[in-house]
């Protein structure tokens, strides 16, 4: 396996990678924080108007280049991340080794220049392939009936399955990554990230056909007043969340992202609504978009809503309880709901809302209902690793921790919110890079 890049080398104690741990968790806090922060002391642009913050990507993630040709495609290993980037119309292949005791999803998140124009059905495809171009498993992501940009997620897979005729060998895979563009659309590149996650197969085989009914009616919102909750900038940066009602500014032009942890047996329902406005009443379509995806990085669902400046509510369509079976369905959503782990939401904004509205933050309440009683897992024949949830998911959801995707170096976001003001963290921040400053310096100098 290659070295990540930025990793330190350990001198023989361990010392060297535990303070490259604790350089990474404390410029965690410190980038949490100013996320926190940013909706009070944003940056601005040339024309005076709020810079949004970028996009928060993994910073673990190592670069790769895409290759033009398979034959040239360079390892994503499982358990990594990655970086590249994708040009309009771009073509990029990627290398997967592949046994058959495990399951494999590769997942894309493309992240336009904020502000960019899109046509109808931009977007791009990933798609698994064998030796012989069968097409594995494939996902087709765009704007829909936006016409401004905002990141993109979107998974391939290739599942073991004896009564498949295709994709079963051990050996040599590819993921291919396809940009579609009409030609009046931005012609910025796109940045990438990629991930690669396996899945073990079940010790025997268990149930693979869907219930004919499940509870599709909803439930009532949460109610009790909204706890401040500011969404992160990213998957790695998504905040904690468990059942309740969340508070959060969003700028036009912005996505913020979240995540639940949401159990076998249970079920996800989410609404994000606009508060009103008294600085106007003229209609933007699909002014917010409200996102669902897996724990893999595959897309569930997305609803919109338009704005007028009264409060406007987006709500995801009901979801099946979350079951092995799920992934019977051709059906996209019910497909997704395949397995345990962390769910994100994600929130966008139109950049239109500040034509009508001005460039300052809009107040988002989101509602958030995990609803049925945990069951047991499908009898997973080996480590489940992201497709699970654990105490400290828990621990996490209800503290508002970020980081890591998995909750193992969490940063807490809601720190800022909660009480200390944003100058106060980044002077605790200060002070713990003068603590590690010492702690680095030999002794005698």
């Amino acid at each position: 396996m290659s070295t990540q890049a930025g990793a330190t080398a350990d001198d023989g104690t361990g010392r060297r990678g535990r303070t490259a741990a604790r350089t990474r968790r404390i410029a965690a806090l410190l980038t949490a924080a100013a996320a926190v922060g940013t909706l009070t002391a944003l940056p601005a642009r040339a024309d005076g108007t709020a810079a949004l913050p970028p996009y928060a990507f993994d910073p673990g993630a190592q670069r790769i280049q895409g290759a033009a040709s398979s034959a040239d495609a360079r390892v994503l290993e499982p358990g990594r991340t990655y970086r590249d980037t994708l040009k309009k119309d771009g073509k990029v292949y990627y290398r997967l080794d592949l046994d058959v005791k495990r399951n494999a999803y590769v997942s894309a998140v493309a992240v336009p220049k904020p502000g960019g124009k899109a046509a109808y059905g931009d977007g791009f495809r990933i798609a698994i392939q064998d030796g012989s171009g069968t097409e594995c498993g494939y996902q087709e992501v765009n704007f829909a009936s936006g016409d401004h940009v905002r990141p993109l997620t979107g998974y391939a897979r290739r599942i073991v399955d004896p009564d498949a005729s295709g994709c079963q060998d051990a050996g040599t895979y590819y993921v291919l990554v396809e940009r579609e563009s009409d030609a009046a659309s931005a012609a910025d590149d796109w940045e990438l990230e990629l991930q690669h996650v396996s899945e073990p197969l079940l010790s025997k085989a268990g149930p693979d056909e869907l219930p004919d009914s499940w509870p599709s009616g909803t439930p009532a919102p949460p109610t009790g007043g909204p706890t401040v909750r500011q969404g992160g900038d990213g998957f790695h940066a998504a905040v904690s969340l468990r059942s309740g009602e969340w508070r959060a500014d969003i700028l036009p032009g912005q996505t913020l992202f979240w995540r639940v942890p949401v159990d076998w047996g249970q079920q996800l329902f989410a609404t994000a609504e606009l508060g009103s406005s008294s600085t106007g009443d003229e209609l933007v379509g699909n002014a917010l978009a409200l996102g669902l995806d897996n724990p893999a990085r595959g897309y569930v669902d997305l609803q919109t809503v338009g704005y007028s400046g009264k409060q406007a509510t987006a709500a995801l369509a009901p979801q099946r309880p979350v079951a092995h079976e799920n992934r019977s369905s051709y059906e996209t959503a019910t497909s997704g709901m395949r397995f345990a782990g962390w769910y994100y939401l994600t929130a966008t904004l139109s950049p239109e809302i500040a034509r009508e509205y001005g460039d300052k933050a809009v107040p988002l309440t989101l509602r958030v209902t995990v609803r049925g009683d945990r069951k047991p897992g499908p009898g997973y024949d080996g480590d489940p690793g992201v497709f699970q949830v654990t105490a400290d998911d828990d621990k996490a959801a209800e503290s508002g921790l970020t980081g890591g995707g998995d909750g193992t170096d969490g940063t807490m976001v809601a720190l800022a919110a909660g009480g200390l003001g944003l100058g106060t963290v980044l002077l605790a921040g200060l002070g713990a890079w003068t603590l590690l400053a010492r702690r680095r310096t030999p002794a005698g100098h």
